[in-house]
């Protein structure tokens, strides 16, 4: 299923939207649910990680578009942002905060619809799989591409990321289980390792791509060795 916030403040356009969604979701056979937001604080106020797509209007009261998405993005990195417009110099700005497109006012659903179509292409290339986990403030979706390893300490699961390090409950067991198929394999009995981040092995030690050095232990070093093989064999996906 698809997520998509629709954050507009124009009523009547907040409807064009979403009726143009449900067209093209009919269309394509998928399954999209929405909502409406009538401004940036609105979208921001509590924000969750949830959604796949964000449609964003620049132009707001309280909170533009463009603050709302620099907003966003501290706590999401992955969500795609389409910004709605009726001037085009505006959306040019979309740079900064890594938005996808940007769609010209007053919508046309032919326009729309390519723009659509563009988003769920890039959101089927992606390793569909993200970790919700704690951070300041509230939580933040970290895509499993982006993680190095993540280690057990003291009961709890230490996650090492592209952006930072996040610590959460859970047990190494039920992380590989939410992890299965994408790639992560344990090099000892405390660390779970992302194989698309190994660019060293030798002896009993692995290095990863963000500079970490871990330890392979005994019993898993052939395991770990033909695991590491197989994935790079297997052309790195």
């Amino acid at each position: 299923m698809l997520r998509i916030a629709v954050v507009e403040d124009d009523a009547a356009c907040a409807r064009q939207l979403q009726e143009y969604i449900l067209r093209f979701g009919r269309e394509r056979g998928e399954t999209i649910e929405t909502e409406v937001f009538t401004d940036g604080a609105q979208l921001v106020m509590d924000y969750r990680p949830v959604w796949d797509i964000l449609l964003l209007d620049i132009e707001m009261p309280r909170m533009d578009g463009m603050t709302a998405a620099q907003t966003v993005r501290r706590a999401d990195p992955s969500v795609i942002i389409i910004f709605i417009t009726n001037m085009a110099k505006y959306a040019i700005k979309g740079y900064e905060v890594d938005a996808m497109d940007f769609v010209l006012k007053p919508v046309s659903y032919f326009a729309f619809s390519v723009k659509l179509g563009k988003a769920l292409g890039v959101l089927s290339s992606r390793v569909q799989h993200s970790l919700i986990v704690p951070s300041e403030g509230g939580i933040r979706k970290v895509p499993a591409e982006d993680v190095y390893y993540i280690e057990v300490a003291d009961h709890r699961l230490h996650i090492h990321a592209r952006d930072g390090d996040y610590t959460m409950l859970g047990t190494l067991r039920e992380m590989e289980e939410q992890l299965e198929g994408l790639h992560f394999t344990r090099c000892n009995k405390c660390y779970l390792i992302n194989l698309r981040h190994v660019v060293h092995l030798k002896g009993g030690m692995v290095t990863l791509s963000g500079g970490q050095e871990l330890q392979v232990s005994r019993p898993r070093k052939k395991e770990f060795q033909m695991a590491v093989m197989n994935y790079y064999g297997g052309g790195g996906r």
